[in-house]
């Protein structure tokens, strides 16, 4: 299984509308997808995770521009596109950070509103609407779920996507380089826990006087780092062996030999 992280760039003198081009002549020109199974982007790159102000007025539906480009690249490069994520708009007016899976006949496999909202030196609890359920779906015949960011500090629900099947973690982010850190750690820590894929795809450059952090990382089953980025905007390429995940559970049966259930109100499932 052929995996593509496309850690991209959001400086505040672009406009989205020049960004979404940019990428897509990017995604357009990069020889590597060809042959790919999935690309995955980061959270909010087009709006700017940092543009708070901007998030009413560049919020967009599930077929605004953004999710209708992305359905263009899944159908020319025949592959899965996550789009890491984009502030939707529902029909109430509610903002959500939503990420969407596109397959490679350009449908949507799967979204998911992100469940735990920063609030930290950020607005996105004040303007986003949480999530309330998880997402699993099949990509490449590879169960996969989805969490963005922030989830990564929750083991909870990465429990919960487990419990529903997962066997590969997909974390779309804007995290910051000052707690660099803490993002090599629980994208290491979250893959080992889980006995699965993690594919942690983070932004970089500058928004709003944040330094994003970069390094994109794929990480196996074990906590084996297989590829990590740096801190420029670029892509990060690496094949997956989509049955190491099961081989590692059958090797060493830490799930298995979970003494506390699961929780009897579990999260709905969006599959």
């Amino acid at each position: 299984m052929r995996t593509a992280l496309f850690q991209v760039a959001s400086p505040d003198s672009e406009t989205p509308e020049s960004r979404l081009h940019r990428v897509s002549t990017a995604v357009a020109r990069e020889t590597s997808l060809r042959g790919a199974d999935l690309l995955v982007l980061p959270e909010l790159w087009n709006v700017g995770y940092f543009g708070f102000d901007d998030y009413q007025t560049r919020a967009e539906s599930l077929s605004g521009p953004t999710v209708t480009t992305a359905r263009g690249w899944a159908v020319d490069l025949g592959l899965h596109v996550h789009l890491g994520s984009i502030v939707e708009v529902d029909e109430a007016g509610r903002l959500y950070n939503t990420t969407v899976l596109i397959a490679p006949d350009g449908s949507t496999r799967a979204t998911y509103r992100k469940v735990h909202v920063f609030g930290y030196g950020s607005r996105e609890q004040e303007l986003l609407t949480p999530g309330t359920s998880v997402a699993v779906t099949t990509v490449a015949d590879v169960p996969a779920g989805m969490a963005t960011c922030y989830d990564l500090r929750f083991p909870e629900l990465f429990r919960s996507l487990v419990d529903a099947g997962a066997e590969l973690l997909t974390v779309p982010a804007a995290w910051p380089r000052a707690r660099l850190d803490h993002w090599r750690l629980f994208t290491s820590v979250r893959a080992v826990e889980q006995q699965s894929w993690m594919l942690a795809c983070n932004a970089v450059g500058e928004q709003r006087g944040v330094v994003l952090g970069g390094h994109s990382r794929i990480v196996d089953p074990t906590g084996h780092v297989v590829a990590e980025a740096g801190t420029d905007e670029g892509f990060l390429i690496a094949d997956l062996d989509r049955t190491l995940p099961r081989r590692i559970r059958a090797e060493f049966p830490a799930l298995a030999d979970r003494r506390w259930p699961a929780a009897a109100s579990t999260p709905e499932v969006n599959a």
